[in-house]
């Protein structure tokens, strides 16, 4: 099997591909047209121009070829060797390398020369890459972030219709749904993920935030809370709720002070609510929340 320089080089750097990938070609002056010109009508195509005797090219060219088969076709690669391509190289005035020229449409769009990070890299890239699906979404940021609330939902519900299983979307949409008040609608969308999909961090944070204002709808205000509570401090509902009432307020500490004290008073109160309240408030703030660790540590250190 023939293997050429660059697929060496990928494969001692931990990135090699397949050979016979579709996101990437080494172009010649003969299939400079087919493999660039023509495919930067359907997507954009980036041409890396290269030489054996560059050492920045050696550090372009795996990071070049990892993005490639990450997007996945959204761009294409071509490879110019410009020691073999002179003509080439002439034709698009290279004069230092590595240099990178973005076709789109059969023009070049754009360019970057010499070595420059992979953030960048991508920004250069995502800046061509950008499909009909990701500017409705756009726009439906946008018409949300204008207080165009149902604007935002009729382009999200034109988004999901064009990408029906894109569970981002359907979260993004549950989010707005919740936001004006129908959480029932909200929770049925997100009933219709998939379990890898409904554990995401978002859909799970929504669920959390759904569960505490559901929970606040039909609770004592709380002033009468915080009576029942100087008669009996022990009082375990009204710990609970006080809870609830903490959680919507953002006071996330104090919170979870009142559910640990139910654990502590009663672990058996309402099938253990104490502990699975607590759960959910790490579900709602995530993992890496100060105040989650904290917690965490607390009620392992409760409950063993």
């Amino acid at each position: 099997m023939e293997i050429d320089l660059i697929d060496i080089m990928l494969i001692f750097s931990g990135l090699a591909f397949m050979s016979k990938s579709p996101y990437i070609h080494n172009v010649s002056a003969q299939n400079f047209q087919a493999l660039v010109i023509e495919n930067s009508l359907k997507q954009p195509v980036l041409v890396d121009f290269w030489a054996d005797w560059c050492e920045p090219c050696k550090t372009v060219m795996p990071m070049l070829a990892k993005l490639a088969e990450e997007y996945a076709g959204k761009f294409i690669l071509a490879k110019v060797d410009t020691e073999q391509e002179k003509e080439l190289a002439a034709h698009f005035s290279i004069k230092s390398l590595p240099t990178m020229k973005l076709f789109v449409k059969g023009q070049v769009a754009d360019e970057r020369i010499g070595v420059i990070p992979e953030s960048e890299v991508r920004a250069f890239i995502d800046a061509f890459v950008t499909s009909e699906l990701d500017k409705i979404v756009r726009a439906a940021m946008q018409a949300l972030d204008e207080g165009r609330a149902e604007d935002a939902l009729a382009l999200m519900n034109q988004a999901l219709a064009k990408d029906p299983e894109n569970a981002d979307l359907k979260i993004s949409i549950a989010k707005i749904v919740a936001a004006q008040g129908d959480r029932d609608s909200a929770l049925a969308l997100l009933d219709t993920l998939s379990d890898e999909d409904n554990k995401k961090d978002e859909a799970v944070k929504l669920r959390a935030e759904i569960e505490v204002a559901k929970q606040l709808e039909n609770a004592p205000a709380l002033p009468e809370i915080e009576q029942r509570l100087s008669d009996d401090p022990n009082d375990l509902e009204a710990l609970l709720q006080k809870s609830r009432h903490l959680s919507a307020s953002a006071d996330y500490d104090e919170a979870m002070e009142c559910l640990l004290k139910i654990m502590t008073v009663d672990r058996q109160f309402e099938d253990d609510l104490g502990r699975t309240s607590l759960i959910s408030l790490f579900d709602l703030l995530g993992g890496e929340h100060p105040s989650v660790q904290k917690y965490r540590r607390k009620m392992f250190t409760l409950l063993h």
